[in-house]
């Protein structure tokens, strides 16, 4: 005769199968049933993390350190205080956390040999001092803590240091070494060796090195695999804003930026408390998408949200700053943000502080970041790190006169945009090449040039920057160029207020094609935004 199972059978076997919801009211009908030893406490702690719980999770793992310091298994109570520490400092709760960190301390100092527990502690103490911008110190402190999980074969515990190390060596310029430690890591947890609330912190953390090395094709890769994980999870709250935010950078560079912004709002809605990451993530990637199409204020709410979470939105404001004509603002944003970034993210602001600081006029600035970005590429620099570093030079080489050399630079830059699926960078490059043509007389090949950048930014509805090729094209003279019947529907239904998706509704188009017509007016009529051109046309009487 079989022995019917129990709530802690079944909440066991449930967590096991990932089914996070069934495993938490199995386990709590087992607590509240007969209570639970401390090794299912911290199981039920897991569980409410993973769903978003955080203050029964804090409850829960605080019980199950105390309930192992009862039955004098001092290692395993030192591991749930390591993890209180980072849950806590992650969440904002610096003094919760600290004062833990100071028990945690004492609990170590009391044991005679260092054990696992000691190398979880020395995981929050390297986090510590990571983020703090100290990443020789965390390195040596992660070094430390893997050794431990390799003596102990705590998996868990390798795995963190791993992943410390690899984003320590990002940290201190070390791209290849840090992204080969990260490739090795992402082994084990493929492999299923590691528990859930470390993998869901390794793949998120994984694509965080990924962006800060400019490493697309690993970036696309890991994202996959992470969407993927948490799919496999779809109760789960932790990790699932993040893997929207992830998606959502990598749309953008590809040029999906309404399906962008859907997946950065589908990200805010599944934020976590106290999770800054996620939040930083989802609403600068919102502020990308409302920057890129000229929607300043709504730019302006998103990266302000985004800051609240302790986070710098940059380079997006800095950009703002300049698309909005506070140039000397935006100058002394990016220098600012540069002069602080540690090397990795420093080499991913620098293609935005040449931007700015040419069209303050500062070509010698811009050719100093130049120089710096050059001479940090090698033969194994990602084409997204060397796409930017060429596209930056052909412009400083165009503000210092040597037109030739700056069409050849963009046109590698255009090649290696097309390869990355880029089309917003790639018209960039396009422009550069056509400013490049007209300084060195080929009208007809900057004509034929600034045309394919129009088009595809009429695709993407990149008004700022369909402002700017108008004025290019037309050499900051009026718009000569009618509109067609079809545009001036088009305009009149802008004029009323419509969306392009209640636009092609009523015209029986295409959303692609309305935004393709919407684009084509903003070029002909010198303008940057629907409600420019709403005013345009009432001034200027081509509508009813």
């Amino acid at each position: 005769m079989s022995v019917p199972a129990t709530a802690l059978d079944l909440g066991r076997s449930a967590f096991t199968e990932h089914r996070w919801s069934a495993a938490f009211e199995c386990l709590v009908r087992a607590d509240d049933d007969g209570g639970l030893p401390p090794q299912d406490i911290e199981l039920l702690a897991s569980v409410a993390m993973l769903l978003g719980h955080n203050e029964e999770a804090i409850g829960y793992l605080t019980r199950a350190h105390n309930e192992y310091l009862t039955v004098g298994d001092t290692d395993s109570a030192l591991r749930c205080a390591a993890w209180l520490i980072m849950f806590l400092l992650d969440a904002g709760e610096h003094a919760r956390g600290s004062g833990w960190l100071g028990k945690a301390n004492r609990l170590a100092e009391s044991l005679e040999h260092a054990t696992a527990g000691v190398g979880f502690l020395l995981i929050s103490v390297a986090l510590g001092s990571l983020r703090g911008g100290d990443a020789e110190a965390g390195y040596v402190n992660f070094c430390r803590a893997f050794e431990l999980g390799e003596s102990f074969n705590e998996k868990d515990l390798q795995a963190m240091g791993r992943l410390g190390i690899g984003t320590s060596r990002l940290a201190l310029g070390y791209p290849e070494e840090g992204l080969r430690t990260l490739d090795e890591l992402m082994v084990s947890v493929m492999a299923g060796e590691v528990s859930p609330i470390p993998t869901g912190i390794i793949y998120c953390a994984v694509l965080g090195s990924c962006r800060l090395a400019q490493d697309v094709g690993r970036a696309r890769e890991w994202t996959a695999a992470l969407e993927r994980w948490c799919g496999e999870r779809p109760d789960m709250v932790m990790f699932g804003a993040q893997c929207q935010a992830y998606r959502a950078e990598l749309l953008i560079l590809h040029g999906a930026w309404d399906q962008a912004l859907e997946v950065a709002r589908a990200a805010e809605g599944r934020i976590r408390k106290g999770d800054p990451d996620a939040t930083f993530g989802a609403w600068y990637q919102e502020g990308e998408v409302f920057r890129l199409r000229g929607r300043a204020e709504e730019t302006e709410r998103a990266f302000r949200t985004a800051a609240e979470t302790g986070f710098e939105p940059e380079p997006g404001m800095a950009l703002l700053r300049l698309l909005t004509g506070r140039n000397s603002e935006a100058q002394a944003r990016i220098r600012r943000a540069v002069a602080e970034a540690d090397p990795g993210n420093r080499r991913r602001l620098l293609p935005a502080l040449v931007d700015i600081e040419l069209a303050v006029g500062e070509t010698g600035a811009a050719r100093a970041a130049v120089e710096e970005l050059l001479a940090g590429l090698r033969d194994g620099s990602q084409l997204l790190e060397s796409a930017g570093a060429r596209q930056a030079e052909a412009a400083v080489l165009l503000a210092e006169g040597d037109a030739g050399a700056a069409l050849r630079a963009s046109r590698q830059a255009w090649r290696q945009w097309y390869v990355l699926e880029a089309p917003f960078k790639a018209a960039c490059a396009r422009v550069i090449a056509g400013r490049a043509c007209a300084a060195l007389g080929d009208a007809d090949s900057a004509a034929m040039e600034f045309e394919a950048a129009l088009e595809e930014f009429a695709d993407l509805g990149a008004a700022p920057a369909i402002a700017e090729v108008q004025a290019l094209r037309n050499g900051g003279g009026e718009v000569k160029t009618a509109l067609t019947p079809r545009e001036l529907e088009v305009l009149r239904l802008i004029a009323a207020g419509e969306s392009n998706k209640a636009i092609a509704r009523q015209l029986y188009l295409s959303e692609k094609t309305v935004a393709r017509h919407a684009g084509n007016i903003f070029a002909k009529l010198g303008v940057g935004s629907r409600t420019a051109a709403a005013s345009y046309a009432f001034e200027n009487h081509l509508i009813g």
